[in-house]
């Protein structure tokens, strides 16, 4: 169940600044009257946190990624999956970088004409995260802009339905070789109401720590959970 209380300042440590941002398409249905029962980008826009409703150490980041893609669902080394076809991105990325490690949060809604152009996306989505691998071990990377130490990761979809929101979370626990202790979670969250699919994703990057954030599940469901709020 989502919690809807206002997001608050997370107070927790993390491994390393790995934030995938997306970007907001050029157009806009800004002025344009819409169809009746039908959520806007503007509304979308509104509705994702900003940096300063988060808390203090948090911001945008510096560099954008491809607009074209999203975040990934499965993790591991596999690809972030294209935007689905036919909707405009709206994009909200946010990162807060610590000596210990980082959190980041994705916010993409993917907002369509209609919602049978949602329901096509949440369903090609969902085709993605079904072929998940349940777990997953990956040799440690060096080069000259990554180094990330090997690592085991497990991979769990649960179904989502709250306050007209249905879809799915994809939540991921990686845990780093005992020489470099150290975990990564995250919750990949796809849902979809109306003719919006949001793709927001939670993650928690702590250093020096092999145990999951003791209050991770309950920030994640906040922060998604005060956006649907207000998309109401």
């Amino acid at each position: 169940m989502f919690a809807t209380a206002r997001a608050a300042r997370i107070a927790v440590t993390a491994l390393c600044a790995l934030a995938v941002t997306a970007a907001c398409s050029d157009s806009d249905d800004d002025g344009k009257q819409p169809d009746r029962g039908l959520i806007t980008a503007t509304t979308m826009r509104g509705a994702l946190l900003q940096a300063a409703e988060v808390g203090p150490t948090w911001s945008a980041p510096e560099q954008s990624a491809d607009p074209g893609q999203l975040v990934s669902i499965c993790g591991g080394t596999t690809a972030p999956p294209s935007v689905p076809p036919g909707g405009q991105v709206v994009a909200a990325p946010l990162v807060d970088e610590g000596e210990k490690g980082a959190q980041t949060l994705e916010q993409i809604a993917l907002v369509y004409g209609n919602k049978s152009g949602a329901d096509a996306a949440l369903a090609g989505l969902r085709g993605v995260a079904d072929g998940c691998q349940k777990s997953l071990s990956v040799p440690g990377v060096k080069t000259s802009d990554r180094n990330e130490p090997a690592y085991t990761e497990t991979v769990e979809m649960q179904p989502l339905n709250e306050g007209g929101w249905a879809g799915f979370v994809v939540i991921r626990h990686k845990k780093y070789e005992p020489s470099h202790p150290g975990t990564a979670d995250t919750a990949v969250v796809v849902a979809q109401t109306s003719n919006v699919v949001l793709v927001d994703a939670y993650a928690l990057y702590q250093l020096n720590n092999a145990s999951t954030g003791p209050s991770f599940d309950q920030d994640w469901k906040k922060l998604v959970g005060t956006v649907v709020q207000r998309v109401g």
